[in-house]
């Protein structure tokens, strides 16, 4: 299980989560950018994650697609910002594909992995709209939910560096 790391959110519209994975960086990027990998760590039960779409490059779009236990779907599409290979990851879902603006628009969300002792230092940064947006994604579980998935995230990485 992914080690918690103390990092305090920089304003009152972010959430962070920090993990200390016992896994390479590398395989920790590839789950995060591979859509055969990404739907199989996403989403924390009992929901799944069914599609992902990555193009991946600053300005190309993404969507996850997840099912829920009596069947509800849920699609999350957004726009990458930044791409570092196996550094850094930014993306916003305030535009979907080819810089249309979404509906509206909740978060970016920033992704760092570094190498550490024993893993990957990986710190997820969610910037919000508004403290009403960051309070809502909280409210929805963020903590829980985005710690069961990096717990997924390893496993993962680890079977693919067996």
């Amino acid at each position: 299980m992914s080690t918690p790391i103390e990092i305090a959110p920089a304003s009152d519209r972010e959430l962070v989560l920090a993990r200390l994975i016992a896994a390479p960086r590398a395989l920790v990027w590839r789950g995060w950018t591979e859509p055969a990998l990404m739907v199989r760590w996403f989403t924390p039960a009992p929901w799944v994650t069914t599609a992902a779409e990555v193009d991946l490059r600053p300005g190309g779009s993404s969507r996850v697609t997840m099912r829920g236990p009596a069947g509800e779907e849920a699609s999350h599409a957004g726009v990458y910002l930044e791409v570092v290979p196996e550094r850094r990851l930014v993306f916003t879902d305030a535009f979907t594909s080819a810089w249309e603006p979404s509906a509206k628009p909740f978060m970016l969300g920033e992704l760092s992995f570094e190498d550490a002792q024993g893993g990957t230092r990986y710190v997820a940064r969610i910037r919000h709209w508004s403290v009403a947006d960051r309070e809502a994604h909280e409210k929805m579980g963020f903590h829980a939910g985005w710690g069961v998935a990096t717990d997924q995230l390893e496993a993962l990485a680890q079977e693919l560096g067996r």
